[in-house]
C-alpha cells in the first residue's frame, strides 16, 4: 500500500543522454520499490543529443514528465521550470550523474518528516562520506567560493552547491518565484531567500562520488558565480526578495 507521500524527482539535464542511460535504471528500481507515489520530471535545457528520449525508453508514460526548452538557458532556469511543473508535495532535485546516490533521499526526507521545510545534501560535514573526492584545484575553488558565500549571511551552511536538495513544494515554491539567477549560483540564491524568509533548513551529510565529466568550467564558472553573488547582493538591496507580507 502506498503512503500519502508524493515525490517529484527533478533532474536538470543538458546533453546528458549517455550519463542518463547509466543512472536512470537505478533510479527506476529505487522508486518502484518505494512505498510512496512518485514521478520523474526531466528538465531538458535545450539538449541536442536525445536526452529526453532516454527517459521515455526507461519509464512508462504515466511515470514521468518532460519540461523542455529549445535553447540552453542555464541550470537555475531549468530547475525553476521543473519545480513549476512538478506535482509532488515533496520535490527532490538531483544531478543527472547521481553523484549523490538516490538512496540518500531517505536521509533528507527524515528531516522533512521532523518539520523542516528544506533538507540539503552536504559533502562538507564531518559525517559526510566523500567516496571519490574532487581534484585539489576544484576543492580550492570550492573553499574560496564558500568563504564568499558566507558574506551573504549563509555562514551556517558548509556546502551550498551539492546538487541534492529536497523540500516541501508548498513552502519552497514561493521562493522559486522570486529567484533571478539562471546559472550555477541558483543554489545560493535559493538558500539565501529561504533563510531570509525564516524557512527551516537542515544540512544533511550524504554520500558523494565526484564525476570527472562535470560541466562546471574551472575558470569561467567561478567568474560567473562570483558575478552572480554580486547580483544576489544587489537584488537583496533593491528589495526583490521581500515576501509579500513584508
Amino acid at each position: 500500500m502506498k503512503s500519502a507521500c508524493f515525490l517529484s524527482v527533478i533532474i536538470p539535464a543538458f546533453n546528458e543522454a549517455a550519463r542518463l542511460k547509466k543512472t536512470l535504471s537505478v533510479l527506476r528500481e529505487f522508486l518502484r520499490q518505494s512505498d510512496f507515489t512518485w514521478e520523474v520530471v526531466l528538465a531538458d535545457d535545450g539538449s541536442e543529443d536525445g536526452t529526453s528520449h532516454v527517459l521515455q525508453n526507461i519509464f512508462t508514460e504515466n511515470e514521468f514528465q518532460i519540461v523542455r526548452h529549445e535553447i540552453n538557458c542555464g541550470k537555475g532556469y531549468t530547475i525553476k521550470q521543473g519545480v513549476k511543473a512538478a506535482r509532488g508535495e515533496i520535490c527532490l532535485i538531483t544531478d543527472a550523474d547521481f553523484s549523490t546516490p538516490i538512496s540518500e533521499f531517505n536521509k533528507l526526507k527524515t528531516f522533512l518528516d521532523q518539520g523542516y521545510d528544506i533538507a540539503i545534501g552536504s559533502r562538507a560535514l564531518p559525517e559526510s562520506n566523500v567516496v571519490v573526492p574532487q581534484k585539489w584545484y576544484r576543492q580550492l575553488i570550492g573553499d574560496s567560493f564558500r568563504l564568499l558565500v558566507k558574506t551573504l549571511g549563509l555562514a551556517d551552511f558548509m556546502d551550498t552547491q551539492c546538487g541534492f536538495k529536497c523540500f516541501r513544494r508548498e513552502k519552497a515554491f514561493p521562493v522559486f518565484s522570486k529567484m533571478r539567477i539562471n546559472g550555477f549560483c541558483f543554489d545560493v540564491e535559493f538558500l539565501f531567500i529561504a533563510n531570509k524568509w525564516g524557512l527551516k533548513i537542515k544540512e544533511v551529510p550524504v554520500e558523494w562520488h565526484n564525476c570527472t565529466s562535470s560541466k562546471v568550467h574551472v575558470i569561467w564558472s567561478p567568474i560567473q558565480m562570483f558575478r552572480d553573488l554580486i547580483r544576489i547582493r544587489v537584488n537583496a538591496f533593491r528589495g526583490i526578495y521581500k515576501q509579500r507580507c513584508e
